[in-house]
């Protein structure tokens, strides 16, 4: 090493001129610097260490270039990343809104129960004071107004178990919207990490671009600040996968909610307005 820095030093003593392109114009500095090759400025024909300085040089050049290759490719992915959760809470919005549709109905149906059932109270008690009036009248008209409460008394049944059934499903969903929105957040909070984790690797390559303008007197810090920099890189990764697999675990539970909503509607959509018809047409026939 002693006769190489002297080598070095002597080299660096006889130039002359050193070639070096600095641009100040536009946002050139505020994207990384490129790969700098000084290869040609370190180059000792006489040495007979040189070509074994030259292939350790060019090796940790070729790891930076795939250091950077892979930095890029982990921002692309942070960037699908984050397209995939904006999706998810827009679906999340929508879910909500459809929830809100279904509470305005089920609070209509309340309502349309409650009606019936003043209505029922109301021709039972006007049954009760027939019979005490007259109890001579015609017995065909005391049977259909039996028959009638019956009926008032069974379409009131089958509303409120209807009702219980939809107050069941919209707990389920406001339950899977809570679930949701908390994967929502634990993604988002992975992201910010992610992208904590790509600015440290960021200044690791910067800090190499810089350490590789040294002697080969810094190889030994190069050696580990690459290792450094390739155990971050393979945590990350790791990171990344993990949190690919719980988003995909979370577009199929957003697809499961979403297919119940729509069988939900399927099935009790026409149901819900069958009802509201049959009420409709037993108050017009009061």
């Amino acid at each position: 090493m002693e006769e190489e820095g002297a080598i070095i030093a002597g080299l660096l003593v006889g130039l002359n001129v050193i070639d070096a392109n600095f641009c100040m114009k536009g946002e050139d500095l505020d994207s990384q610097v490129g790969v700098i090759d000084f290869s040609m400025y370190l180059k000792d024909g006489s040495s007979s260490k040189g070509s074994e300085g030259d292939g350790q040089i060019t090796a940790i050049l070729d790891q930076k270039n795939y250091v950077e290759e892979l930095n890029r490719h982990l921002s692309a992915t942070v960037n699908n990343l984050q397209a995939k959760v904006d999706a998810l809470e827009k679906s999340n919005t929508k879910l909500t809104e459809e929830l809100a549709v279904a509470n305005n109905r089920i609070i209509t149906l309340q309502e349309e129960m409650e009606r019936v059932k003043e209505e029922s109270s109301y021709i039972l008690e006007s049954n009760r004071k027939v019979n005490k009036q007259d109890r001579t009248a015609d017995g065909h008209a005391l049977t259909e107004a039996r028959k009638q409460l019956k009926e008032e008394t069974q379409l009131r049944l089958d509303v409120e178990k209807e009702l219980e059934m939809q107050i069941g499903m919209r707990q389920e969903m406001e339950l899977a919207m809570k679930m949701l929105e908390k994967d929502v957040c634990e993604k988002q909070d992975a992201l910010v990490v992610l992208r904590q984790q790509l600015d440290d690797l960021r200044a690791l390559k910067l800090e190499l671009s810089f350490k590789l303008q040294s002697s080969d007197l810094g190889m030994k810090q190069k050696s580990e600040l690459n290792s450094r920099l390739e155990e971050k890189t393979s945590q990350m990764a790791a990171t990344i996968k993990l949190l690919e697999q719980r988003l995909q675990l979370s577009e199929r539970e957003c697809q499961s909610l979403q297919d119940d909503n729509r069988l939900f509607k399927e099935e009790f959509g026409d149901k819900i307005n069958s009802l509201q018809v049959e009420v409709e047409q037993l108050t017009k026939q009061r």
